[in-house]
């Protein structure tokens, strides 16, 4: 059946005390608006719409990739309100599907349920069993256990404030019905507001079959009022990451430590310690070992390479059985083959290693291409940068390379050439050439050491 998904995210947010809109705080590295949508996407055969309203123009542009049906909704009324403003663009058959905006963690298979329930003559509703029910909706059950209402907690009465089971406020609903249904929404209540929920009424009103879903767990339709409520569910979201992927084969030292915000795909026997963090599109191999303290960022890694702790690796390629670290840092642009060493305190960017070199200790490695078996001494920089334009330096295969030397780029050292430590090479090595370019050194006899005044 073709479905309509409607994402309500036209609320304030007040609790967030924030300066922009409650549905674009992150949830794993990503917007929780944005997780439902990428859920609700999951689903076959459905379109699309946004409801918005505070800060709109900015959740506009930051959903824009999904394609989505915007739908403003001003001077926000209720849920009931949001849909009545998303009715003209509904499809006259299948059913709407009302998603919520700040509650990121749904599932796929949850709504997936739903779905395979529904029919031209039945009301899907997502219901929960809570021991602690305050806030919610009350459903209501007549003497043959069918659901005939929900009553929100400000209108509900004793008796009806002890039931345990509560709406989520994730229905599915026939489209031939709902546009009638929608039509009659009132807000005499204590809210002053129009409820979606009341539409339950109508449906068991009007004959229509209403059957119940359970999520899997509380957390998947917890919803986010304020920054406490967010940290819980980011901590539910990395606890639920971290079984993923241990079941997957990998190893966290402390599951409880590892922070994970975008997508982590990891090959067999990956070992993490404590304290990572991944962010983006993360991609290990198999045999990969990261130390403590280290951070991921939109970077590829292959079999079998050990990154040491407080390294940082930032949209880079990294190769099979390369050792890097610690505290190394690399940043875009960076390739580095097989068996390629980025050692403590070295920093790359936009620099391609080649297979077996080494750049062990206490380096800056910026827009150079670097041949296979080259040798990078302590304290070498490439001098990439004039303060307006950036140059290329060129190391080709074998090459060895002092300490403390800078190559000012634009510059190439040819193959099997080796720089003499604290030179300034500024311009061609040859192929197999000595260089060293430094001031001849002075010695003076019987030199005073400065006192101490």
């Amino acid at each position: 059946m073709t479905q309509d998904i409607v994402i309500l995210a036209a609320g304030k947010g007040s609790r967030m005390k924030s300066t922009f809109s409650k549905v674009l705080h992150k949830v794993g590295g990503i917007a929780m608006v944005k997780r439902v949508l990428a859920t609700a996407k999951m689903l076959p055969e459905s379109t699309l719409h946004l409801v918005v309203g505070h800060q709109g123009e900015q959740v506009e542009k930051e959903c824009q990739d999904f394609s989505a049906n915007i739908v403003w909704q001003d001077n926000p009324q209720g849920t009931g309100d949001a849909l009545r403003r998303v009715a003209p663009f509904l499809q006259s058959e299948g059913a709407t599907l009302t998603l919520y905006g700040d509650v990121p963690l749904i599932r796929s298979s949850t709504l997936e349920k739903m779905t395979s329930l529904s029919t031209p003559n039945t009301l899907v509703l997502l219901t929960i069993n809570l021991d602690n029910p305050t806030g919610y909706g009350r459903i209501v059950r007549d003497e043959k256990g069918q659901v005939c209402a929900i009553v929100e907690q400000k209108d509900a009465t004793s008796e009806q404030l002890a039931i345990t089971e509560v709406n989520t406020g994730i229905l599915l609903a026939p489209n031939a019905h709902l546009q009638g249904w929608l039509a009659s929404l009132d807000n005499n209540n204590a809210q002053g507001e129009y409820y979606l929920t009341d539409v339950i009424a109508m449906a068991a009103r009007d004959g229509v079959e209403i059957v119940t879903v359970n999520p899997e767990n509380e957390a998947e339709v917890a919803g986010v009022n304020d920054r406490v409520q967010l940290a819980a569910l980011e901590r539910e979201l990395q606890q639920q990451t971290a079984r993923q992927l241990m079941q997957n084969g990998a190893t966290l030292l402390d599951p409880a430590r590892i922070d994970v915000r975008g997508e982590l795909t990891t090959g067999q026997d990956v070992v993490i310690d404590v304290n990572c963090v991944f962010e983006g599109k993360v991609t290990l191999g198999d045999g990969v070992e990261i130390g403590p303290n280290c951070h991921l960022k939109n970077c590829t890694v292959g079999d079998n390479t050990v990154i040491k702790s407080n390294s940082m690796i930032d949209e880079s390629q990294v190769g099979e059985h390369c050792d890097i670290g610690p505290f190394a840092r690399l940043r875009p642009g960076t390739q580095l083959a097989n068996k390629a060493k980025i050692g403590n305190f070295v920093e790359t960017k936009k620099a391609i290693i080649g297979e077996g070199s080494k750049v062990n200790h206490l380096s800056y490695i910026g827009d150079t291409q670097m041949g296979a078996n080259v040798n990078v001494g302590a304290g070498t920089i490439t001098c990439n940068y004039d303060g307006v334009n950036k140059y290329k330096t060129q190391i080709d295969d074998g090459v060895f390379v002092g300490s403390n030397s800078s190559l000012v780029a634009p510059v190439h050292v040819s193959q099997g050439a080796t720089i003499a430590a604290g030179s300034t090479i500024t311009k061609k090595v040859e192929a197999e050439q000595l260089a060293f370019a430094r001031a001849r050194q002075t010695n003076k006899d019987n030199w005073p050491r400065p006192a101490k005044k």
